[in-house]
């Protein structure tokens, strides 16, 4: 990765470890493995999207991550917490990522868009993000779930093309084809 990334994660760490002191948005200490395990998939995404949605942003991983790297996708990050999707816009402002967008409030509730990637990192089930996520995908788009030790069982079910890249304690969840 280019210093440049590297100066990005370290001023985002800083202005986390800001919020975290009031509101407790993480407990994790070192960045660094937040932000390569954010990251990585773009080793093996095989393409590079135009819209992607983040689902359940919290603290912003992956999504701010990506941002930082591909700079010309639109990035939607949706996060129903006011006091998260404050320190997810105050964090994209800081760093200057003009590529983002916060949506405070729930996926469900908000104005559909067409993504060609979604992301999400452990938010909830598989069946049940695919579900809450209607309306924004069609069969051309990639969902990529960062997901733990459970991933093979979740998506055995679906009807779709489906691969899981296994990086450390990480499965990286890539499904295309949904209907």
């Amino acid at each position: 990765m280019s210093d440049e990334f590297w100066e990005s994660v370290a001023k985002f760490d800083e202005v986390l470890k800001k919020f975290n002191k009031i509101h407790n948005l993480t407990n994790y200490k070192d960045i660094k493995p937040v932000a390569l395990d954010s990251i990585e998939p773009i080793k093996f995404l095989g393409f590079e999207p135009r819209v992607c949605m983040d689902v359940g942003s919290g603290a912003g991983f992956p999504a701010i991550f990506l941002a930082m790297i591909l700079r010309e996708c639109e990035f939607h990050l949706y996060e129903p917490i006011a006091k998260k999707s404050s320190f997810l816009s105050y964090a994209a402002l800081s760093l200057n990522l003009q590529n983002i967008t916060v949506h405070s409030g729930k996926i469900e509730n908000c104005d559909k868009i067409k993504a060609d990637l979604i992301t999400s990192r452990a938010l909830m089930n598989t069946a049940d993000l695919i579900k809450i996520c209607q309306g924004f995908y069609d069969e051309e788009t990639t969902f990529l779930l960062y997901k733990g030790s459970n991933a093979k069982f979740e998506i055995e079910e679906l009807k779709c093309d489906k691969q899981i890249y296994c990086q450390n304690e990480r499965n990286y969840v890539v499904l295309k084809g949904l209907k």
